[in-house]
């Protein structure tokens, strides 16, 4: 089976407006870092519309209508926060960001695919259920978890972060659903403020790694192999679903983290390892953040090429 590239060029009709770090560009250049010789052997696929009853998973009817009605003449624009701005193509870019992770799941769960990377945006881990924020619109690596029970039945989901930020939208959508595990290492103190150790879930399936800025590779690499990959491989999930920030890059303007490309490489790596050994090798990842395009570029591709090495593809590079 092949490895699946979800994405749509609707996701670069959102436009937050000039030199918002949120830009048109990210998803630019990681899609120019995917169109090489490297990655011949992606399926690549549009991300859909996703439906009003997949986009209600997570958030509630009226918020769910009212972000879709949100549609702005062009050349305007809609402030919702400080961060996140809406504009003439952000609606149909945020659904297609859901869709796409929702049909990213339907095609590795219906064995289509091995896995799945889904180059979408505007990213989603910071939407909370009737709150935009933190660039987010839709929360679609949450939405992606419970379509995957809604759709496939499944009883086991994981959902694990590395963004440099704490996924507070997809903490706040998963953390009281204890069939649902949620696990996120992220830079403390930073934005947006969430995302202690000491917070644990309805049924101890929410595990926080905070790292403080500067900690590197080193710490980084501890905080999974000691606490977050044993905690996952525990809970045994019958599906992975990666939210791929790669904002704690060191050269990210963002946050200070200071992880090298390499480190996302080792973090995709072992959790392959993982959905190898308990769900088949059923995993799906979907953008977050990276914000030093450079940075992104390159780092998005050591992901995707940990993903094509995946043991279950016969079209390993």
């Amino acid at each position: 089976m092949s490895i699946a590239l979800f994405t749509h060029t609707a996701c670069l009709e959102h436009d937050q407006g000039p030199g918002h770090p949120e830009s048109p560009d990210r998803l630019r250049v990681v899609l120019k870092a995917l169109a090489g010789p490297d990655f011949a052997g992606l399926q690549r696929e549009a991300a859909p519309l996703a439906t009003e009853a997949q986009l209600r998973l997570a958030h509630p009817a009226d918020y769910v209508t009212e972000i879709l009605a949100i549609r702005p003449k062009p050349g305007e624009s809609v402030r919702l926060d400080a961060d996140t701005v809406m504009s003439a193509g952000s609606a149909e870019a945020a659904s297609r960001a859901a869709g796409g992770a929702c049909a990213a799941v339907d095609a590795v769960m219906a064995g289509q695919v091995a896995a799945a990377f889904v180059a979408v945006r505007p990213p989603g881990h910071h939407a909370e259920p009737s709150q935009a924020m933190g660039f987010c619109l839709f929360g679609s690596v949450a939405i992606a978890a419970l379509h995957a029970r809604e759709r496939w039945g499944l009883r086991r989901i994981a959902v694990v972060d590395f963004d440099v930020h704490h996924g507070n939208g997809s903490q706040e959508i998963l953390q009281n659903d204890p069939e649902i595990f949620f696990a996120s290492s992220h830079q403390s103190p930073c934005y947006p403020g969430t995302g202690a150790a000491s917070e644990s879930g309805i049924a101890h399936n929410v595990v926080n790694v905070p790292l403080a800025p500067g900690s590197g590779s080193d710490r980084f690499r501890q905080a999974w192999s000691d606490t977050i990959l044993p905690s996952l491989d525990r809970f045994a999930p019958e599906l992975i679903l990666v939210s791929a920030g790669f904002d704690a890059h060191r050269a990210d303007p963002l946050a200070q983290l200071e992880l090298e490309t390499d480190d996302f490489r080792w973090v995709t790596e072992a959790l392959v390892a993982i959905a190898d050994r308990r769900c088949g090798g059923r995993i799906v990842s979907v953008l977050e953040g990276g914000y030093d395009l450079d940075a992104l570029a390159c780092s998005a591709a050591a992901h995707v090429r940990a993903l094509l090495r995946h043991p279950a593809s016969s079209d390993a590079v």
